[in-house]
């Protein structure tokens, strides 16, 4: 197993939303991490994949919501979010593909 492929198991995809582009103004972006994975490894699979530097890491964990799914209540599944701040200089354009 390659070093790109458990990268690409602790980052999932980008999340392009309106808080989201806020947070690249401030040469920040957002990502879907796995859920089990920590700062120190994150940083490491951004700065592997796309050669940048990494000024710091916030992550959150948002809850699933429970839904119905053919009528009966389900729960989505959590997700685990990283705030990636890049040092100065550095960006990354999620809008185009890796």
């Amino acid at each position: 197993m390659s070093v790109k492929t458990e990268y690409y198991d602790v980052i999932r995809k980008p999340i392009i939303t309106e808080k989201a582009t806020m947070a690249s103004e401030a040469n920040a972006v957002v990502f879907e991490v796995a859920i089990g994975s920590n700062k120190p490894q994150i940083k490491e699979a951004v700065e592997g994949l796309f050669g940048v530097k990494v000024k710091a890491v916030n992550t959150t964990i948002t809850k699933g919501k429970v839904k119905r799914f053919r009528g009966r209540p389900g729960r989505r599944k959590d997700v685990k979010k990283a705030y990636v701040t890049l040092e100065e200089g550095n960006t990354i354009d999620v809008s185009t593909g890796l």
